[in-house]
């Protein structure tokens, strides 16, 4: 068996973080996400994958290269155009040989879940398998009819008193070489793409042999930016602690911590949760670091600093007598002493962010800012919670933004002084 891992878009919905990169190359806890799929794929015996390619390609191919150092083979194929997952597989019709596995480059799989999907495709030998998931409210997905293992329909979106079935499709299948020829034959959807679930359908109603396999096992979806913070929570939750760099006498570390080669926990910081610390890392003194925290490579976080449950990407510096509290900043940002990055609302409500122009109730509590790369914060500049700050943006010194920053853009607060001879009534 062969895989297929899906990597040709953008991700918009991630952005600002995805205007200088893939969505599946965005860092969590030391890896991009899609490494881990191929890690994943490697330990359960695939080592043949195929990327399917597009959007800031050279920087997928730069990082993986031919596979070898990560013990895979890889080959790529650039999507040209954006037009549905059916015409993203078709890309892999000359690399396929028996089956291949198709997967979604931004969905992190347990391990086990893998080996599940490959042990019932060798059993059952049918022309697709198709993983599935229970929801709660399946309205928003293509919700699944299944009598058996065998998959009788799919439905897109349905009412909640017309969905067949609390099951829908996750996105990963396994195929056989009959897939191909029925996508050849699939027609553009309403949406104006290429359907896979079409071509699926098709099968089914030629009496293919068409299964589901419904899991316990489960995976993370990463599609907007606050679920990158829960990707990174899950797999910092995992580490044991490795010490490659140095830790000065009089730090404290309470938890698990990773400290990769060439970094430096300085005297009077206090580690309170597993943490993951790259390489070139210089963090303190007297700093606060909490859990679920990823310093990413050539980070130097500065004098009496509290970082919680964020990631900082490469080449970042958060200098003096900041606080940074669930957040995601980009690489080769500076953010200046005294900035304070809020993640709780007055009401204690959920936070609400924009993406892709409409308002989101991201589900929680806690969460910060989502800032781009390149960008520089003053000296005493506040954040409120779930605002966004696109590129290469400067917000100037005590400024307070309460609203999302385009890229490219200086925000700066105009003061009207008074000045006064001290000896005059």
């Amino acid at each position: 068996m062969k895989a297929v891992i899906l990597s040709a878009g953008e991700g918009s919905r991630m952005r600002p973080l995805t205007l200088t990169r893939p969505k599946t190359m965005l860092p969590v806890a030391g890896k991009p996400i899609i490494q881990y799929n191929i890690e994943a794929l490697k330990e359960s015996g695939i080592t043949d994958i195929l990327l399917i390619v597009n959007y800031h390609e050279d920087i997928v191919k730069e990082y993986f290269g031919d596979g070898s150092k990560f013990g895979v083979n890889i080959s790529y194929k650039t999507q040209e155009d954006f037009i549905g997952t059916a015409n993203a597989i078709s890309y892999a019709k000359d690399f396929i040989n028996e089956s291949i596995m198709v997967l979604n480059g931004d969905v992190i799989l347990r391990r086990d879940v893998l080996k599940e999907i490959i042990n019932e495709f060798e059993a059952e030998k049918p022309d697709t398998l198709m993983l599935l998931t229970e929801v709660d409210n399946p309205s928003s997905f293509g919700v699944v009819e299944i009598d058996g293992k065998n998959i009788k329909n799919i439905v897109e979106k349905p009412k909640p008193e017309e969905a067949p079935s609390n099951l829908i499709n996750a996105g990963i299948y396994v195929f056989n070489q009959d897939i191909f020829s029925k996508i050849a034959e699939t027609e553009v959807s309403e949406r104006g793409e290429y359907e896979i679930t079409d071509s699926v359908l098709m099968q089914v109603d030629e009496g293919k042999n068409v299964i589901g396999l419904t899991t316990d096992n489960s995976w993370i979806d990463v599609g907007r930016p606050w679920e990158l913070l829960e990707i990174n929570e899950d797999m910092i939750s995992k580490i044991k602690t490795t010490i490659k760099g140095k830790v000065e006498k009089g730090a404290s570390i309470n938890g698990h911590v990773f400290l990769d080669e060439g970094s430096i926990i300085r005297s009077g910081v206090y580690i309170e949760g597993n943490v993951y610390i790259g390489k070139n890392v210089d963090v303190g003194p007297n700093c606060y670091i909490r859990g679920n925290t990823y310093l990413a490579d050539n980070v130097h976080v500065g004098n009496a600093v509290e970082i919680k449950n964020s990631i900082i990407m490469d080449n970042t510096n958060v200098n003096h007598l900041s606080y940074v509290g669930d957040s995601i900043i980009g690489h080769n940002c500076n953010i200046a002493a005294g900035t304070n990055i809020a993640n709780l609302r007055f009401d204690n409500a959920n936070v609400k962010t924009n993406v892709k122009g409409e308002r989101i109730d991201s589900g929680r509590r806690k969460l910060g800012a989502i800032i781009g790369d390149s960008v520089k914060t003053g000296i005493n500049s506040s954040l409120s919670p779930g605002v966004k700050i696109g590129i290469n943006s400067t917000i100037g010194s005590g400024v307070l933004i309460y609203e999302d920053v385009p890229s490219n853009t200086r925000v700066l607060v105009k003061q009207n002084h008074i000045i006064q001879d001290k000896n005059e009534e």
